[in-house]
């Protein structure tokens, strides 16, 4: 007798800048490794992108490169449920009603606008009640977990105060209170050793020609150690990154021939590390232009994911509308 998985959700916010590979090995790969365990639900979060977008042309190319990406990685839209955030109107009646009941203080200590005052900026109100949107995405499909990294907790614990109040307040069972789950996401380390970031200018494009992912593997930092000497392993960047995409054995190898020093250096360990990354991507390169370039594939892909969570969402609302004494007649 087979038994029901639990429902998971993720997240993914459109940036101005093109995913990176640290972008698919700390979250894409690991969030697609749960929809094994779970039936996953995956949103692009374009409303979320307004606090900080103000081009709609880079918007709306950002949203397909995200898509293209997801897709290209190993997402299945027939396993799983891809859909615009904005497509989904319900999702902001919902957070008007989280924010009736959810106390300005909480918000206050939002991270990213506490971190914003404590910068001396003056953020916008969306900053400030970003939380309560995205609770509303959370609760809003009845989901039990929301696999999140370290950074991105609070939001869920939000999320659940939030549902927890509202079923104080109108009843058990008015929304379901989702459990949360950090992610086991790895760190992942720059071109320079720290962690990668488009801002720090040491990311590695994801979806670069091979030549051009060569180039870059070959600038990491490493040390200065001569052909012949011993290297060390743990906590160089080549060796870290090699970890993420490399076999076990072949990991193993790599830290005995840095170990063992001779005929195998550092440029042999970057050639190494190359040639796993384009093992690990070539293949999903071709993959994420095809479906770039066909941008009415991917709006068809995203509204067929968005009717299938409409009826979830339509569900829930009609359910807190009831609670709460906004039912309508038929």
């Amino acid at each position: 007798m087979s038994t029901k998985k639990k429902v998971s959700l993720t997240g993914v916010k459109p940036t101005h800048s093109a995913p990176h590979l640290g972008n698919y090995l700390g979250a894409i790969r690991p969030a697609l490794r749960m929809a094994d365990q779970f039936d996953g639900m995956y949103f692009i979060a374009d409303y979320h992108a307004l606090t900080t977008m103000r081009d709609p042309a880079a918007l709306r190319a950002s949203i397909y490169d995200v898509t293209a990406t997801w897709l290209a990685c190993g997402l299945d839209p027939a396993r799983t449920i891809l859909y615009r955030q904005s497509a989904i109107p319900e999702v902001f009646e919902l957070a008007w009603v989280l924010s009736c009941v959810v106390a300005t203080g909480q918000l206050e200590r939002g991270h990213a606008y506490k971190a914003a005052i404590d910068a001396g900026e003056a953020p916008n109100a969306g900053v400030f009640y970003y939380p309560v949107l995205m609770a509303a995405d959370i609760v809003l499909y009845d989901c039990d977990v929301v696999p999140v990294g370290q950074d991105q907790k609070q939001h869920v614990e939000i999320a659940r105060d939030m549902a927890e109040r509202v079923n104080h307040l109108w009843g058990a069972g008015t929304l379901v209170v989702p459990e949360l789950t950090l992610s086991d996401a790895p760190l992942v380390p720059g071109l320079d050793g720290r962690k990668m970031s488009k801002s720090l200018g040491n990311s590695v494009p994801l979806f670069d020609d091979a030549k051009s992912l060569r180039k870059l593997i070959m600038k990491l930092v490493t040390g200065s150690e001569p052909l012949e000497a011993p290297k060390p392993s743990d906590g160089t960047t080549v060796f870290e990154l090699y970890k993420l995409v490399a076999t076990e054995s072949e990991v193993l190898a790599m830290r005995e021939k840095l170990a063992g020093g001779g005929t195998y250096g550092w440029g042999h360990a970057k050639q190494d590390l190359y040639e796993a990354i384009e093992r690990e991507l070539g293949g999903r390169r071709e993959t994420y232009r095809a479906l770039r370039a066909d941008e009415a594939k991917l709006d068809a892909l995203l509204e067929e994911g968005a009717e299938r969570a409409r009826v979830i969402a339509r569900r829930t609302m009609a359910r807190v509308r009831s609670a709460i004494g906004i039912a309508r007649p038929g």
